[in-house]
């Protein structure tokens, strides 16, 4: 039977994470990585039954989940579904991505949210996002910033010499995976937000974004050249 993997990078999310494994731990198996924590995020993911990594020091969530990937990978798991530590993601939806995968083994199944229930900030700067991103990898990508994701073992190996650090390399993510002609799904799933601290700066956030969306143009034309 095929191993798939909860995987939940957390930073000082430790009034959170106990409940987020514990409500995760009902559908797979959790590994967290704790991402430099100061506060008690290791413990409290320990105690509720999680698998714990530790990076040290805080190096982003980009590097925590190639961590993670490569937990995954050397112990043989066929996939890992990638979700948040802070609550914004529902782990009863996991079924959603399990049955996704079971139908057709797509390397990538991306959990697409309605932006209609997001404070407007966000849902000004998502819908923005997923313009121009689709525009530059040249189809539509319904959400490409939701971290709740499933993905496949061809697709962790390749990401493991990504450069990028922070929310940036889950948007190489899907690039990648287009670029490299792995099957692609998306999923709806709930939207989420429930006064959570965002670690979100608006104006670095658009510059990363704009050239990691310039990254995924480059890198998806050059498959296609090729």
């Amino acid at each position: 039977m095929e191993t798939i993997l909860a995987l939940i990078p957390g930073y000082q999310e430790g009034p959170r994470i106990r409940a987020v494994v514990e409500r995760t731990r009902a559908h797979l198996p959790v590994v967290v990585v704790d991402d430099g924590s100061t506060d008690d995020t290791a413990a409290q993911a320990e105690a509720a039954g999680a698998a714990v990594l530790r990076q040290l020091p805080n190096a982003g969530k980009g590097a925590a989940l190639r961590l993670g990937f490569r937990h995954a990978l050397e112990h043989g798991a066929a996939a890992v579904v990638t979700l948040d530590a802070d609550g914004q993601h529902d782990p009863a939806e996991i079924p959603r991505f399990l049955s996704a995968y079971e139908a057709s083994r797509p390397e990538l199944i991306v959990g697409c949210r309605d932006f209609a229930g997001m404070p407007p900030l966000r849902r000004l700067s998502n819908t923005l996002g997923t313009r121009v991103f689709s525009a530059a990898v040249g189809r539509r990508v319904a959400d490409n910033q939701s971290g709740y994701r499933l993905i496949g073992r061809r697709l962790m190996a390749a990401l493991l010499d990504s450069d990028e650090s922070g929310f940036e390399f889950e948007v190489e993510m899907i690039a990648r995976c287009l670029a490299l002609g792995l099957p692609y799904a998306e999923v709806s799933i709930s939207t989420i937000y429930a006064g959570e601290p965002s670690h979100i700066r608006n104006w670095e956030h658009a510059k990363h974004f704009l050239r990691v969306s310039g990254k995924a143009r480059n890198t998806v034309r050059a498959a296609r050249r090729r």
